[in-house]
């Protein structure tokens, strides 16, 4: 086995020792478990959120830095770059979108149950 496989496999079942207790739960128990559980993924939605947006805007510089220094080096393909600049700052924009989309239903799909 790689060492990457022996970490992941150990990983999986530490995660699957320390949640084994929650089957054991009683229903009052599983009440404030599911309002843990809201609590939770709020804070996924706010990470999910600032790592998409953070890497977003990471890309965006840097398809933009080396879209100019294209253009300098060889101005003649200025047309081209700037399509393949344009198309690539939308699909860099797009996924941040979907990201921002994920978090809306991760934070408002079941609202109501535990607020």
């Amino acid at each position: 086995m790689s060492k990457k496989l022996k970490a992941l496999s150990l990983m999986f079942f530490g995660i699957a020792l320390t949640t084994a207790p929650l089957l054991a739960q009683d229903a009052a128990a599983a009440a404030v478990a599911r309002a843990g559980l809201f609590k939770v993924s709020l804070i996924v939605g706010a990470v999910i959120m600032t790592l998409s947006v953070a890497a977003g805007a990471f890309c965006q510089a840097k398809a933009i830095s080396s879209a100019c220094e294209g253009i300098s080096r060889n101005p003649g393909a200025a047309p081209h770059i700037r399509f393949l600049l344009v198309f690539g700052l939308v699909l860099i924009e797009t996924l941040v979108i979907y990201a921002l989309l994920i978090t809306i239903i991760i934070l408002m799909v079941q609202w109501g149950k535990y607020v």
